[in-house]
């Protein structure tokens, strides 16, 4: 999956928690609710309205609630359910054929009726557009689309993939109008015409306002009478003000950890509370596996030796993070503690020494590790320098920070100037999958010329084909102990996750779990 724009901030601001809130979502279908208008502000920008295009969790954030997919994910579960389909299933053994049944009387906000022509217009256009920054890379294994009348589709694969609904059911999936949509080229008006809970009435570069669509017929109950979703282009300052000035409802994505411990501290009597939960969202350190310096294997198992994640996310995220010792993060399937099994929990000065012996490296090690607050958030910078401090406490590296432009970073890292740079990652589906064929399948994100024939040729295939995802625990082991073992990566964090309420609003711990899907409708103002 190419997720150039889907990376988290950090662990900041997103709404989840289990307790804290009560939801208040009592009408059903598009009728809305009598819940207010709930204005959401949040730092991250919505790149796209075109589902062909945006691949960031702002975009994603608008499919979502625009849009309707064939599944969807409850909250709470990571298993899809119907949404726009009746059924759907695979229909021969081997998971190469998926067919759904729509639901009858289904409508776009333009009233215009949704048939199996539009959900093949959708999947057909996204292949053939292929936008680089789109999420077209999901369907590799995606061969033709067939609907024999309008309210059947069949999907023909050209190999197993037993998280094909998954994918289906993220912001990929998302249904367009056939009449709306040009086959060759994006929407690039700032409309959208979707078949979801809400309608976009307008989108700007400061903010987006969503009304209830009252043709809308799903599963969602709608508990408000629209939201506004206010953007903040990454001024933390001015979204903690807008919150306690009352000019947002909801601050999601978007807080840093101090404002958010600050706010924990001084919430009696302030009219907010912040809302936890977990998270799904992981950094990771990369590596250049072609670089001089970070394509040697003993320089990235001494960084892995000599990385103290507790310290870290202490010192810099203040507990709002935990230590990742894997690259499937915990709470999703297949996850292990590779990284944790291997190098330890605590720093080894003395491991880190003897690993870069073994590569006959016997001098300091000179190193720039390379960020981009722009899109990670500006505490990735102090981050990596606080990572910086480490490698040089222990006397065997020489490391420095440089810190450039998000568009300028993702030029670099593709032209291979950097010898370790960070990435985050948000899935798209809560599925190990999505946590390991992006980043070593074909068209993988990562750009670090790191190739592993067993990853790519036998464990990516294999568990993608098993349609028991319990199944496949045994090959994620595999993989993720040879990532541990061969180091093209190392797992930093795992987010957890917040959300900033003011008092009377009602549903955040609704609005987001493990499928990264942020439900407008679970929200309501008393």
């Amino acid at each position: 999956m190419n997720k150039r724009n889907q990376w988290p901030v950090l662990p900041l601001v997103a709404g989840l928690a289990g307790g804290l809130l009560t939801g208040c979502g009592t009408q059903t279908g598009g009728s809305g609710g009598d819940g207010g208008n709930v204005v959401i502000g949040m730092s991250d920008d919505v790149l796209a309205t075109d589902p062909a295009s945006g691949y960031d969790p702002g975009s994603w954030l608008l499919f979502n609630n625009v849009f309707q997919s064939l599944l969807s994910f409850p909250e709470g579960s990571t298993e899809p359910q119907p949404e726009a389909a009746r059924s759907c299933g695979f229909k021969d053994t081997t998971a190469k054929l998926y067919a759904c049944t729509l639901k009858p009387d289904l409508k776009f906000s333009s009233g215009d009726p949704l048939t199996s022509k539009d959900v093949k217009y959708s999947f057909d256009r996204l292949l053939k557009i292929d936008d680089p920054d789109g999420p077209a890379v999901m369907f590799p294994t995606l061969d033709r689309v067939e609907t024999p009348d309008e309210e059947t589709i069949l999907f023909h694969l050209k190999t197993p993939d037993a998280t094909f609904p998954s994918k289906i059911a993220s912001g990929a999936g998302s249904i367009v109008d056939h009449r709306s949509y040009d086959t060759d080229g994006l929407r690039e008006d700032g409309e959208a015409v979707g078949s979801g809970p809400y309608k976009l009435e307008s989108f700007s570069e400061d903010q987006a306002v969503f009304a209830v669509n009252e043709h809308y017929t799903g599963s969602a109950e709608v508990a408000n009478e629209g939201v506004t979703l206010r953007f903040y282009q990454g001024d933390q300052k001015q979204l903690k003000q807008a919150l306690s000035a009352g000019d947002v409802d909801v601050a999601y994505r978007g807080l840093s950890a101090g404002d958010i411990a600050d706010i924990e501290r001084t919430s009696d009597g302030t009219g907010t509370e912040v809302v936890e939960g977990s998270s799904a969202e992981v950094q990771h350190l990369v590596f250049n596996m072609d670089d001089p310096v970070t394509g040697q294997l003993g320089v990235r198992r001494a960084i892995a030796y000599l990385l103290d994640r507790e310290a870290l996310v202490q010192k810099v995220y203040q507990g709002t993070a935990t230590p990742l010792y894997s690259i499937i993060p915990a709470g999703i399937g297949g996850h292990n503690t590779a990284f944790f099994d291997t190098y330890g929990a605590s720093p080894s000065k003395a491991k880190a020494e003897e690993a870069l012996t073994a590569d006959g490296i016997t001098e300091k090690v000179r190193l720039t590790l390379w960020s981009t607050p722009s899109r990670y958030g500006p505490a990735t910078d102090q981050e990596l320098k606080a990572i910086a401090d480490q490698l040089n406490a222990s006397g065997l590296f020489d490391a420095d920070v440089r810190s450039v432009p998000f568009d300028q970073y993702e030029k670099d890292i593709a032209d291979g100037k950097y010898g370790v740079y960070v990435k985050g990652w948000v899935p798209d589906y809560p599925d190990p999958d999505n946590f390991t064929a992006p980043f070593f399948g074909d068209g993988n994100v990562l750009d670090n010329n790191y190739t592993n024939d067993t990853i790519t040729g036998t464990l990516i295939p294999r568990t993608a084909a098993e349609s028991d995802r319990t199944a496949t625990d045994a090959d994620y082991d595999r993989l993720q102990d040879l990532v541990a073992e061969e180091v093209p990566m190392i797992p930093v964090w795992q987010a957890k996750q917040y959300a900033v309420v003011r008092d009377g609003v009602y549903g955040l711990e609704y609005c987001l779990d493990a499928s990264t899907v942020f439900r407008f409708w679970e929200i309501s103002k008393g």
